[in-house]
């Protein structure tokens, strides 16, 4: 069991407070915020809500983990820089996989994931780092999930494929198998990719069309 320290004060926040407190050993002690987002309050869930800059003051990195169970913002950089910054500080980072979600001896999960119920994940995939699965997602056998990727719900990831880094995956998203999803590719809801994607590539439809404008250029 750990002491875990919950970035953000917001629904995903509460949803990890929820999970983490009513399916996990884990411990919520406390949530943290940059200082110009503190409720005035100062708590929220009935915790303490403390200013990042001052965490590792109050939440020893010893003795404390840390969350950022964070949305796809910015096609999930801005996760990664408050993974980054609180590495920065010294705290090690836990994952939470639900007890809901079917999964196979030798799964390997990464750090800083959050991963949901009704999720089947097949044998042999590998998950790496600050990755989100909503609920109810596929992801099959013998496939490679890069770091700071989101998928929303119901996507369907068949077997052998390869996703990058900074991928997103909307809603009813089919992949078919033996794919490479390259780097920072958004997947739009429904959308079926049936060949490789460009880096920072947008695809829609049936089958799924390259957009003219790159992912990172979104306010998404």
């Amino acid at each position: 069991m750990a002491k875990v320290v919950i970035f953000g004060v917001k629904d995903f926040a509460s949803l990890a407070h929820f999970y983490l407190r009513h399916d996990s050993p884990h411990e919520v002690v406390a949530f943290t915020v940059d200082r110009e987002f503190l409720p005035e309050s100062g708590q929220f869930e009935g915790l303490p809500v403390v200013a990042f800059d001052d965490l590792a003051d109050r939440f020893s990195p010893s003795d404390h983990r840390f969350f950022a169970p964070m949305s796809h913002r910015k096609m999930n950089r801005v996760r990664e820089e408050t993974v980054n910054r609180a590495r920065a500080k010294g705290f090690e980072f836990i994952s939470y996989v639900s007890s809901k979600a079917t999964t196979f001896p030798g799964l390997e999960v990464g750090e800083n994931c959050f991963i949901l119920e009704d999720n089947t994940i097949q044998p042999f995939v590998k998950i790496g780092n600050n990755v989100v699965l909503w609920s109810g997602n596929h992801i099959g056998h013998h496939s490679v999930i890069g770091d700071h990727v989101f998928f929303t719900s119901h996507v369907v990831l068949s077997g052998h494929c390869t996703v990058g880094s900074h991928s997103f995956f909307g809603v009813n998203a089919t992949i078919r198998d033996g794919l490479t999803i390259s780097t920072g590719s958004l997947v739009a809801m429904a959308a079926c990719v049936t060949r490789d994607t460009e880096e920072w590539g947008v695809y829609k439809g049936n089958p799924a069309r390259k957009s003219d404008v790159p992912s990172h250029a979104l306010d998404f």
